[in-house]
């Protein structure tokens, strides 16, 4: 039986089918070895995470602080409370610090409790802010608001600023990648093998958040504490880096 050939070809129908055979096997030739070296260069990888840190010192202090009334009516101490609050508010601004802002304004009903009866006696307002400002004035800053007016310290944390953070971060990413490097070189010497190429590179840099130095004081233990200079030491930060290399041999 004869094919025919097709329409408008120049070569017979038997010499179409042998040209089409013979492509399909060089493809298939030239396909198979590039995928099985693809395949061969996947499984023979070693994966090595490397890490790096630095310690960096904290400049910048990041504050929370807030006034605290008492009183008979909701009235008498929401508008004790408030100018408090405002003399505070005046007195930071003076300060130049950074990021002032209110974080909480609470009014609470106060009972007491006699055989098991509730009863009303009185109110609590709370205003607090938040702000921030540099490690060596923060002592100064905290006795000069709680002779403003200021009841409580609810928190202090140390950050440096962006600038060195950023920094920091570059130099343990080189740390990590550095790292990662040595340990691959120990696997493959130790094993006898010689490494190839990098064929896959992940980065995870994470700053860990500053640890609290938390305070909680009454008005007269702060009363106290400003008649001498506060000391306030910020420390430092630890800035981390993680590199995962996936090394050919």
């Amino acid at each position: 039986m004869t094919r025919a050939a097709l329409p408008g070809s120049a070569f017979p129908s038997g010499n179409l089918w042998k040209i089409l055979s013979l492509t399909l096997l060089l493809c298939t030739t030239f396909t198979l070895p590039a995928l099985a070296q693809e395949k061969e260069k996947m499984w023979r990888t070693l994966t090595v995470n490397g890490r790096g840190m630095e310690a960096i010192p904290t400049t910048i202090a990041q504050v929370s602080l807030g006034v605290e009334v008492q009183g008979k009516t909701a009235q008498e101490v929401q508008q004790e409370a408030a100018r408090r609050s405002s003399a505070v508010v005046a007195f930071l601004k003076n300060q130049n610090v950074d990021k002032l802002q209110t974080t909480g304004i609470r009014l609470n009903p106060v009972y007491s409790y006699t055989n098991n009866v509730q009863r009303l006696t009185g109110y609590t307002a709370n205003n607090s802010v938040s702000f921030r400002i540099s490690v060596e004035q923060t002592g100064t800053l905290l006795d000069g608001a709680v002779k403003a007016g200021a009841t409580q310290i609810d928190g202090i944390s140390f950050v440096a600023n962006d600038e060195a953070i950023a920094r920091a971060q570059n130099e343990a990413l080189a740390e990590a990648t550095q790292n990662a490097r040595q340990q691959a070189n120990a696997v493959f010497t130790a094993l006898g093998l010689s490494p190839k190429e990098v064929v896959s590179i992940q980065v995870n840099n994470a700053s860990p958040p500053p640890t609290p130095v938390l305070y909680r004081a009454e008005a007269g233990k702060l009363a106290q504490q400003a008649d001498a200079s506060t000391p306030v030491i910020g420390g430092e930060q630890q800035v981390e880096a993680s590199v995962t290399l996936q090394i050919s041999y």
